[in-house]
This record gives C-alpha cells, sequence and structure tokens, in this order.
C-alpha cells in the first residue's frame, strides 16, 4: 500500500507521468490540476535546449470522481528557442494520452462517453453525469465514432444484401423540423453498417459509389421500403443488383388497399 500523498493522488488521477498541483472544488464541480513531468524537450527545428516560455492553462472535461463532475484542469507548459535564427517560435506541450486536439473532453472521458452512446444512453444523460453541455459530448462522440469506423475496416467484408431505410432523428427548432437520416445495413447479417444524412437518394448512392468497386460487384440484392429515393439510389449506384422490398412495407401496402376496399 503506497501512503504518500503525491503518490496516493497521482494514482486516483491516474494519467500516468504526471503530478497533482492541487484540487479545489465549487459548487458541484471538483477541479484538479495537474502538470506533465515529461524532461524538457529539444527544438524540433535546430535540436538545440529549449527554454521555458511559461505555461497555458487548459480546462477539460473528465470522468466524475467519486460521484462527482470533474474538471481537469492541465498547466501546459510552453517553450521557446533560444536561437533567434532557428524560427521554431514557441512550442505548447501536447499529450494524446491525456486530450485529442480541439476536444473539450479528456481522452478517456471521450471513449467513455462515445462506448456508453453505442449501448443506446442518450447524450444528455451523459452530458448530465459529466456536468456539461450536450454539444461538448456530441461532438466528442462524432470524433470518436468517425475513428472507430476508420479503424473498423472488417465491417463492410462479405456484405451480400444492402438495405436501406430512414429514422427520424431529431426536431429543430421554432417549428420543430424534422431531420431524417439513412441508415445503411448488411441486411444478410443484420449489422448496421453506416448512417448518412437525409433520405434523399443522393447521399446514400454517394455513399455506396464510395466502397471500392469489387465490394459493390459483391452486392446481390438491394432492399428497400416503397420509396422512390432509395429505388433512384440503387438504380445509380447498384443498377445489377436484384430489389426487393421490404416485407413489412409490402404487408402494411396491401392492408391499406384492403381497407380502402
Amino acid at each position: 500500500m503506497d501512503c504518500d500523498r503525491r503518490r496516493v493522488n497521482e494514482i486516483i488521477v491516474g494519467l500516468g507521468d504526471v503530478e497533482v498541483l492541487g484540487v479545489n472544488e465549487t459548487v458541484g464541480l471538483l477541479w484538479v490540476h495537474v502538470r506533465r513531468r515529461t524532461p524538457r524537450p529539444p527544438c524540433w527545428a535546430c535540436g538545440g535546449t529549449l527554454w521555458s516560455h511559461g505555461e497555458r492553462v487548459v480546462e477539460l472535461v473528465d470522468l466524475p470522481v467519486f460521484g462527482r463532475a470533474t474538471r481537469l484542469v492541465w498547466h501546459k507548459r510552453r517553450w521557446r528557442c533560444p536561437d533567434g535564427g532557428c524560427g521554431a517560435g514557441t512550442v505548447t506541450e501536447q499529450d494524446r494520452e491525456m486530450v485529442s486536439r480541439r476536444e473539450g473532453l479528456t481522452a478517456r472521458a471521450g471513449r467513455w462517453v462515445t462506448a456508453q452512446a453505442g449501448r443506446g444512453r442518450p447524450l444528455t444523460d451523459l452530458a448530465g453525469e459529466l456536468g456539461c453541455c450536450w454539444h461538448v459530448v456530441n461532438d466528442s462522440v462524432q470524433r470518436w465514432g468517425q475513428a472507430l469506423l476508420e479503424a473498423d475496416t472488417q465491417r463492410l467484408d462479405g456484405t451480400e444484401a444492402l438495405g436501406l431505410d430512414e429514422t427520424l432523428m431529431a426536431r429543430r427548432g421554432r417549428f420543430k423540423a424534422k431531420v431524417w437520416s439513412t441508415s445503411v445495413v448488411d441486411t444478410g447479417r443484420g449489422a448496421l453498417l453506416d448512417i448518412v444524412p437525409g433520405r434523399t437518394a443522393k447521399t446514400p448512392a454517394q455513399w455506396i459509389l464510395n466502397q471500392p468497386q469489387q465490394w459493390r460487384e459483391n452486392i446481390q440484392w438491394a432492399t428497400l421500403d416503397l420509396s422512390d429515393s432509395y429505388k433512384a439510389a440503387f438504380d445509380t449506384a447498384l443498377p445489377d443488383a436484384a430489389q426487393i422490398a421490404d416485407p413489412f412495407h409490402v404487408v402494411r401496402t396491401a392492408n391499406q388497399a384492403l381497407d380502402e376496399v
């Protein structure tokens, strides 16, 4: 058991090679101040020794600590090259393990909210738990989610049947205008491949055309509801695939016709 108070704080914060400078508390928030404990870096341009040029304080939304919403306050060190002819200017330290560029959440908080959103938790709930606004959480989920999509190169493998269907994602503005999206699904495996904005022919057709030609040639069936837009998308992007109407929509349309008789 480690009883050194400084080391105990560093273990609880759990960010590797950082020192905990202090902690303060405001109403509903815990603020943890940290600084990286890395050696002075060499100049990236000339290789000489850099001089200290103060620090920049960055506040980040972090995971809750013992049930309290937490802000990580990173005292980022700045450096400058003393060689007037170097031209390197000032350099601010970076740590991708702590936070990605232009993120409002720490890297671990960004990964956590993305995983939680993937399990179906509403972003409003996640924002409430972290004590931040919805937009900060949504921006992070989009960035980490896009990175996961780009890394998951095998999710498209073996697709032979492709389906399109619309989903009402939100209502915006004073008059609650409907915002739609289109789900692109491997209907043979029942796997969601991607989501594109809108429910017109353009965006799903472009998504399909952006995939490798060999993948497109492997698609034998195109499943859809009775939408002219999705039919046009398949006509454009997968002209050789056999188009099959979704049974649910066929049955619903037949029942509607019977009701009208």
